[in-house]
């Protein structure tokens, strides 16, 4: 069992950036992959980033691409997402998720947990 809490969204201007961080409790954390996943208004979840495992693989969604880092710090059982260059397209509750195999993969229904997600605005 992993349980997930996310922090870190919040109100900012486009062109600035946030940091999100996503703590996790459980002894399955270190062989999971983590990963990012966004829902705005009136639409589906959608992948951000995912890292695997060793943190040695991400994937990126093509929107975020050069402007998002995914990372991890296995040692404190947490997963971040940094975000810079934000523009109004990426106000969404961003979601914090976990798949036991360990290895890079992109579907909502491929995550195991789930956190309650944060807001994220950006405002023009």
């Amino acid at each position: 069992q992993v349980q997930l809490v996310e922090s870190g969204g919040g109100l900012v201007q486009a062109g600035g950036s946030l940091r999100l961080s996503c703590a996790a409790s459980g002894r399955t954390f270190r062989s999971s992959a983590m990963g990012w996943f966004r829902q705005a208004p009136g639409k589906e979840r959608e992948c951000v980033a995912v890292i695997n495992w060793s943190g040695s693989r991400r994937y990126y969604a093509d929107s975020v691409k050069g402007r998002f880092t995914i990372s991890r710090d296995n040692a404190k059982n947490t997963v971040y997402l940094q975000m810079n260059s934000l523009k109004p397209e990426d106000t969404a509750v961003y979601y914090c998720a976990a798949n036991r195999g360990g290895t890079i993969v992109t579907t909502p229904d491929s995550m195991d947990y789930w956190g309650n997600g944060t807001l994220v605005t950006v405002s023009s």
